[in-house]
Protein backbone atom coordinates (compact mmCIF):
# COMPACT_ATOMS: atom_id res chain seq x y z
CA UNK A 1 0.00 0.00 0.00
CA UNK A 2 1.46 3.36 -1.07
CA UNK A 3 0.54 6.59 0.68
CA UNK A 4 -0.56 9.56 -1.41
CA UNK A 5 -0.06 13.20 -0.50
CA UNK A 6 -3.35 15.05 0.00
CA UNK A 7 -3.52 18.73 -0.94
CA UNK A 8 -5.57 20.32 1.82
CA UNK A 9 -7.71 23.35 1.04
CA UNK A 10 -9.73 24.53 4.03
CA UNK A 11 -11.16 27.59 2.24
CA UNK A 12 -12.19 27.00 -1.36
CA UNK A 13 -12.01 30.75 -1.99
CA UNK A 14 -8.31 30.58 -1.11
CA UNK A 15 -7.59 27.41 -3.06
CA UNK A 16 -3.99 27.02 -4.21
CA UNK A 17 -3.48 28.48 -7.67
CA UNK A 18 -2.21 25.10 -8.85
CA UNK A 19 -5.59 23.51 -8.13
CA UNK A 20 -7.64 26.31 -9.69
CA UNK A 21 -5.31 26.46 -12.71
CA UNK A 22 -5.60 22.70 -13.24
CA UNK A 23 -9.38 22.85 -13.11
CA UNK A 24 -9.45 25.81 -15.53
CA UNK A 25 -7.09 23.98 -17.92
CA UNK A 26 -9.33 20.90 -17.79
CA UNK A 27 -12.42 22.99 -18.48
CA UNK A 28 -10.66 24.56 -21.49
CA UNK A 29 -9.89 21.09 -22.86
CA UNK A 30 -13.53 20.08 -22.50
CA UNK A 31 -14.73 23.32 -24.13
CA UNK A 32 -12.42 22.82 -27.10
CA UNK A 33 -13.52 19.21 -27.55
CA UNK A 34 -17.22 20.12 -27.25
CA UNK A 35 -16.82 22.86 -29.86
CA UNK A 36 -15.04 20.40 -32.15
CA UNK A 37 -17.97 17.98 -31.81
CA UNK A 38 -20.43 20.84 -32.47
CA UNK A 39 -18.55 21.82 -35.64
CA UNK A 40 -18.37 18.20 -36.82
CA UNK A 41 -22.16 18.02 -36.55
CA UNK A 42 -22.36 21.06 -38.85
CA UNK A 43 -23.04 23.62 -36.10
CA UNK A 44 -26.66 22.61 -35.68
CA UNK A 45 -28.19 23.59 -32.34
CA UNK A 46 -30.11 21.21 -30.12
CA UNK A 47 -27.38 18.78 -29.07
CA UNK A 48 -25.18 21.14 -27.06
CA UNK A 49 -25.51 19.17 -23.83
CA UNK A 50 -24.75 15.91 -25.65
CA UNK A 51 -21.62 17.52 -27.13
CA UNK A 52 -20.50 18.69 -23.69
CA UNK A 53 -21.06 15.32 -22.02
CA UNK A 54 -19.29 13.48 -24.86
CA UNK A 55 -16.39 15.93 -24.60
CA UNK A 56 -16.06 15.19 -20.87
CA UNK A 57 -15.95 11.45 -21.63
CA UNK A 58 -13.42 11.98 -24.42
CA UNK A 59 -11.09 14.18 -22.36
CA UNK A 60 -11.25 12.41 -19.00
CA UNK A 61 -11.86 9.00 -17.66
CA UNK A 62 -14.20 9.04 -14.66
CA UNK A 63 -13.65 5.80 -12.76
CA UNK A 64 -16.13 3.81 -10.72
CA UNK A 65 -16.23 4.77 -7.06
CA UNK A 66 -18.09 4.18 -3.84
CA UNK A 67 -18.65 6.51 -0.90
CA UNK A 68 -19.39 5.05 2.53
CA UNK A 69 -20.49 7.08 5.57
CA UNK A 70 -19.81 5.23 8.82
CA UNK A 71 -21.05 8.09 10.99
CA UNK A 72 -17.62 9.47 11.89
CA UNK A 73 -15.91 9.61 8.51
CA UNK A 74 -16.37 9.13 4.81
CA UNK A 75 -14.50 6.35 3.08
CA UNK A 76 -14.00 6.49 -0.67
CA UNK A 77 -12.84 3.59 -2.79
CA UNK A 78 -12.09 4.38 -6.40
CA UNK A 79 -10.96 2.10 -9.22
CA UNK A 80 -7.55 3.28 -10.44
CA UNK A 81 -6.02 0.35 -12.36
CA UNK A 82 -2.61 1.03 -13.80
CA UNK A 83 -1.97 4.11 -11.66
CA UNK A 84 0.78 4.35 -9.08
CA UNK A 85 0.93 6.69 -6.07
CA UNK A 86 3.18 9.09 -7.99
CA UNK A 87 0.51 9.44 -10.72
CA UNK A 88 -2.34 10.40 -8.35
CA UNK A 89 -3.25 13.78 -6.86
CA UNK A 90 -5.92 14.09 -4.17
CA UNK A 91 -7.26 17.48 -3.10
CA UNK A 92 -9.61 17.92 -0.16
CA UNK A 93 -11.97 20.84 0.30
CA UNK A 94 -14.50 21.10 3.14
CA UNK A 95 -17.31 19.75 0.95
CA UNK A 96 -15.61 17.62 -1.73
CA UNK A 97 -12.72 15.40 -2.73
CA UNK A 98 -11.03 16.00 -6.08
CA UNK A 99 -9.05 13.11 -7.52
CA UNK A 100 -6.82 13.47 -10.57
CA UNK A 101 -4.34 11.12 -12.14
CA UNK A 102 -2.35 10.91 -15.31
CA UNK A 103 -0.25 8.19 -16.84
CA UNK A 104 1.45 7.77 -20.19
CA UNK A 105 2.30 4.69 -22.16
CA UNK A 106 5.42 4.44 -24.28
CA UNK A 107 7.27 1.72 -26.11
CA UNK A 108 10.95 1.04 -25.75
CA UNK A 109 12.87 0.04 -28.84
CA UNK A 110 14.18 -3.01 -26.97
CA UNK A 111 10.66 -4.44 -26.67
CA UNK A 112 10.50 -5.46 -30.31
CA UNK A 113 8.18 -4.54 -33.14
CA UNK A 114 4.80 -3.50 -31.72
CA UNK A 115 2.08 -4.97 -33.95
CA UNK A 116 -0.75 -3.15 -32.20
CA UNK A 117 -1.27 -1.35 -28.90
CA UNK A 118 -4.52 -0.44 -27.17
CA UNK A 119 -2.85 1.27 -24.22
CA UNK A 120 -3.04 5.05 -24.27
CA UNK A 121 -2.27 8.07 -22.19
CA UNK A 122 -4.83 8.19 -19.42
CA UNK A 123 -6.20 11.24 -17.67
CA UNK A 124 -8.51 10.54 -14.76
CA UNK A 125 -10.64 13.16 -13.02
CA UNK A 126 -13.34 12.74 -10.43
CA UNK A 127 -14.90 15.32 -8.12
CA UNK A 128 -16.85 13.71 -5.31
CA UNK A 129 -19.21 16.10 -3.53
CA UNK A 130 -19.74 15.06 0.09
CA UNK A 131 -23.04 15.13 1.99
CA UNK A 132 -21.40 16.78 5.02
CA UNK A 133 -18.28 18.88 5.67
CA UNK A 134 -15.01 17.11 6.40
CA UNK A 135 -11.93 17.85 8.50
CA UNK A 136 -9.61 18.66 5.61
CA UNK A 137 -6.48 18.50 7.79
CA UNK A 138 -6.97 14.80 8.57
CA UNK A 139 -7.81 13.38 5.13
CA UNK A 140 -5.57 10.47 4.12
CA UNK A 141 -5.18 8.58 0.86
CA UNK A 142 -3.44 5.42 -0.29
CA UNK A 143 -3.45 3.13 -3.29
CA UNK A 144 -3.15 -0.64 -3.26
CA UNK A 145 -3.69 -3.12 -6.10
CA UNK A 146 -5.39 -0.52 -8.31
CA UNK A 147 -7.83 0.70 -5.65
CA UNK A 148 -7.47 4.24 -4.33
CA UNK A 149 -8.74 4.63 -0.77
CA UNK A 150 -9.44 8.03 0.77
CA UNK A 151 -10.53 8.50 4.37
CA UNK A 152 -12.08 11.84 5.31
CA UNK A 153 -13.17 12.41 8.93
CA UNK A 154 -16.30 14.50 9.32
CA UNK A 155 -15.84 18.06 10.59
CA UNK A 156 -16.86 18.71 14.15
CA UNK A 157 -18.84 21.91 14.31
CA UNK A 158 -18.66 23.50 17.74
CA UNK A 159 -21.83 25.26 18.80
CA UNK A 160 -21.46 28.57 20.55
CA UNK A 161 -23.41 28.65 23.81
CA UNK A 162 -26.19 31.25 23.94
CA UNK A 163 -25.18 34.35 25.86
CA UNK A 164 -21.47 33.60 25.68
Amino acid sequence: MSQIHVEKCTDIEKAPKTLTQKIETMMDSIRQRAFSLFERRGGAHGSDLDDWLQAERDVFWSPSAELVDDGKEFKVRLAAPGFEAKDVQVSATPDALIIQAGATHTHKEKEGNVCFCEFSDKQMFRRLPLPADIDVDHVTASIDKGILQVTAPKAIHKQIAAGA
